[in-house]
């Protein structure tokens, strides 16, 4: 059974609660007492809902700072309160250290950084001093060089030993007479046996000889001067007796006869000229071989002597 109830305010007896609105309540909600021959029952309640809540709100602190008055005083609860604030203060103070150690690592990280950027500049201005004083060795040689020739024309490297090494002309000129005689002697034994096989007496052997042997000197007096110190330059040497054997051999060719515009003319000069060619290859080479041997041997000293 239910019925409503239409009071200004009601307060439930059992929970204390405060009611403004016209409410439907069963009737178990609330006690007993109210239960009259079902009809409708006017619950006048406090008339002052204020005050009652601040009394409420009153209680419910003071039962509250009791309740932690009573945990505080007690003996064991005042060391984990005492373990507590310990245990806040290291962690204030770890987290002042770990603040610090980022600040130490960052100014650690800067200062590597500055550190790298000083070696590159090190390293920078290292290779510009490299730089300079490689510049002003050249600078000095050409200064040498402007001192040594002041008109700023040079003949080759032999003139550049003889103003700095003082060389000997006396001594040169001697060592030059010895590879003329060398050659000389050497091309024209290496030359008689040809003109053997091209003359009849003994008399017609004083010309091809005589050519042969001023031909020679004057081939040792060139190979001494072209092959200089470079004695293992073997292109420079064959060079060298190559172009006098073709030489002396196309001018034998040119003392002959004529030539004649026809087949047996051509094919006869060709053939006397290869021949030619090859006899004064051979003797120069042979002068050229003598004279290596010489130099090797110590026997005669290249040019320059210094």
């Amino acid at each position: 059974m239910s019925s409503t109830l239409n009071p200004t305010s009601l307060v439930c007896l059992n929970h204390k609660i405060l009611f403004n609105r016209n409410l439907f309540i069963t009737y178990p909600t609330c006690p007993k007492s109210l239960h009259r021959d079902s009809r409708s029952v006017i619950l006048k309640c406090s008339s002052s809902e204020d005050v009652e809540e601040t009394s409420n709100n009153n209680n419910l602190k003071d039962a509250l700072s009791g309740m932690v008055d009573g945990l505080l005083s007690r003996e064991e609860n005042k060391e984990l309160l005492d373990g507590l604030e310990k245990a806040s203060l290291r962690v204030e103070m770890a987290r002042k250290e770990l603040a610090e150690i980022e600040k130490q690592e960052l100014e650690a990280k800067q200062m590597r950084d500055y550190i790298n950027k000083l070696e590159t500049r090190a390293f920078e201005i290292a290779e510009c001093q490299r730089e300079i004083v490689e510049a002003r060795a050249i600078i000095e040689e050409a200064e040498r060089s402007l001192s040594q020739n002041p008109d700023g024309f040079g003949d080759g490297d032999a003139s550049v030993e003889e103003e700095s090494g003082g060389i000997d002309r006396d001594l040169e000129r001697l060592e030059s007479i010895k590879a003329a005689s060398i050659a000389a002697l050497v091309g024209t034994l290496a030359g008689l046996p040809i003109s053997l096989t091209q003359v009849t007496s003994i008399s017609h052997l004083i010309l091809p000889l005589a050519i042969t042997f001023v031909s020679c000197a004057l081939f040792g007096v060139t190979f001494r001067y072209t092959i200089r110190r470079d004695l293992d330059n073997i292109q420079l040497k064959t060079g060298t007796s190559a172009a006098f054997g073709f030489a002396k051999g196309l001018g034998t060719l040119l003392g002959g006869p004529p030539l004649e515009l026809n087949t047996e003319s051509c094919l006869s000069h060709a053939f006397n000229g290869a021949v030619y060619v090859s006899e004064n290859l051979l003797i120069f080479f042979f002068a050229a071989v003598g004279l290596d041997f010489c130099f090797k041997m110590r026997l005669l000293s290249p040019f320059p002597m210094k």
